[in-house]
């Protein structure tokens, strides 16, 4: 029998939540493509298809309904976006994130169709193609590159020789995996619940705790039941404690915005470079790695700017395409600091392939985040990567070429973020500081940049660059001082 515990549907009970679906030893994994577009084929099906869709036809269809995949997401949307990777694009992409979670690829497959299929998503004769592939090359998992409905879960965990995952399940675990503060691992367990309540009829068998046969209710019922009534209660706990924790988030948020210190944020495609970057510029050690989503929980670091002026520069989860909905909406909370930056850095991967359609997907997110009227610095990271010819070809308008890794390009980077900072404008001054204000006077040198200084008598005349805030409390209280 399957060992069902590792999905996070546990027989015993079944309502507790995968921390991790890829646990002990690297598992083995098919990858599975599913391209869906009038394009993958015009054949009418035949007697294959007239099988799908009485498989289809059953009483767990209506509860399909409530679980039928939403509109394909970006992380922080909240309407459906096609991807504009292409199908094998999108394939070695999911490969990564298979790879991220621990697993090994041994075998990949991509099926093209013009619809989907109701009851296995690919098709009988693609079921059976994968089931010997999977039982040739002992495959642990079976990984869809793609969401399944109860009902096709279900059938195909019948007809293939192992544990079978959809790509929610898939980022699911990578993001269990990954959460380190309480926050993050509230917000996953969230999302996790919220995608495995609709889904647990098909797991009936496997979390039954009764005996079952002619004349009595059906195996399972009793335990589905209970499990539901367990995830409900568990889901109103959570968002109890997850607003308990955004109203302290306001309140941080509400003390730093009470003194002028603006924050820029860090957005970008996952594994663009952005916690690497953060690092190399505040002297942090935030974890950074070249597996997707390394980075959940937002960061915050101060950050001395070569105005002197001071900012908050904060490191955000990336985004991906297709981000699962109950991420998008578990994960609010984290992108509320994308919402009040006054300046995004946009990370962008410069020796990626697909780093046109990486950059859309973002422009997307922030744009259904209501934020692309917001000041935005585009960083185009990883140079080191290129050659001298490629480099030359990013030289364009309103871009910052860097390398997090070496850091290369980083003083540019700084200028330009002193640049686009409006909410306390850097100035030039003429002060005239009595020697004796020595509080004064190294209030000044701390804070602004001084371009030249000359002594006459007791007094010292100082032109200055500074933030206007602070240009203005210098002058002001040497006024009453007067």
């Amino acid at each position: 029998m399957r060992d069902e515990t590792r999905t996070g549907f546990g027989s015993a009970g079944g309502a507790e939540p995968s921390r991790g679906l890829l646990r002990g030893r690297s598992e083995r994994a098919v990858l599975v493509g599913v391209d869906i577009s009038s394009r993958a084929g015009t054949r009418r099906p035949g007697a294959e298809g007239a099988r799908s869709a009485a498989l289809a036809r059953s009483a767990d269809d209506a509860l399909d309904e409530l679980a039928e995949p939403r509109p394909l997401l970006t992380a922080g949307g909240l309407s459906g976006i096609p991807t504009e990777l292409s199908a094998d694009a999108s394939l070695v992409e999911f490969r990564e994130l298979v790879e991220s979670a621990g697993a090994q690829v041994v075998a990949q497959v991509l099926q093209r169709r013009s619809r989907a299929d109701a009851a296995t998503l690919i098709g009988a004769g693609k079921v059976e193609e994968i089931a010997g592939i999977a039982a040739s090359t002992e495959a642990d998992l079976v990984v869809f590159d793609h969401d399944l409905t109860p009902t096709q879960l279900r059938n195909l965990e019948g007809q293939l020789p192992c544990l079978v995952l959809d790509r929610t399940q898939l980022i699911l675990d990578i993001f269990a995996r990954h959460a380190r503060t309480r926050e993050g691992q509230l917000q996953v367990e969230l999302a996790q619940l919220e995608y495995m309540l609709p889904r647990l009829t098909g797991r009936g068998k496997a979390m039954s705790q009764l005996g079952g046969g002619i004349g009595t209710r059906g195996p399972g019922e009793t335990q589905l039941e209970t499990d539901r009534r367990r995830i409900q209660k568990r889901l109103v706990h959570l968002r109890g404690e997850l607003d308990a924790v955004k109203r302290v988030r306001r309140q941080q948020r509400q003390r730093r915005e009470s003194a002028p210190v603006p924050t820029v944020a860090l957005v970008g495609y996952t594994n663009a470079g952005k916690s690497t970057l953060f690092n190399k510029l505040t002297g942090a050690e935030v974890l950074a790695s070249s597996r997707m989503f390394a980075t959940l929980d937002p960061k915050l670091r101060a950050l001395e700017l070569p105005s002197k002026r001071r900012i908050l520069l904060s490191d955000t989860v990336g985004f991906i395409r297709n981000l699962p909905h109950t991420l998008v909406t578990s994960f609010r909370a984290t992108l509320e600091e994308v919402e009040r930056a006054e300046v995004l850095l946009h990370v962008r991967d410069a020796s990626s392939n697909y780093g046109e359609e990486q950059k859309s997907q973002v422009e997307r997110v922030l744009g259904e985040l209501e934020v692309l009227d917001k000041p935005r610095i585009e960083v185009l990271n990883k140079i080191d990567l290129l050659t001298a010819e490629e480099r030359a070809g990013l030289a364009t308008r309103g871009t910052v070429t860097v390398s997090a890794h070496t850091g290369e390009g980083l003083d540019g980077l700084l200028a330009a973020i002193d640049a686009a900072l409006t909410a306390d404008p850097l100035v030039d001054a003429e002060l005239v500081v009595p020697q004796s204000e020595g509080a004064v006077l190294a209030a000044i040198e701390a804070g602004m940049v001084i371009h030249s200084r000359a002594f006459e008598g007791d007094s010292v005349h100082l032109l200055v660059r500074g933030p206007a805030s602070l240009v203005g409390r210098v002058r002001q209280g040497l006024e009453v001082k007067e």
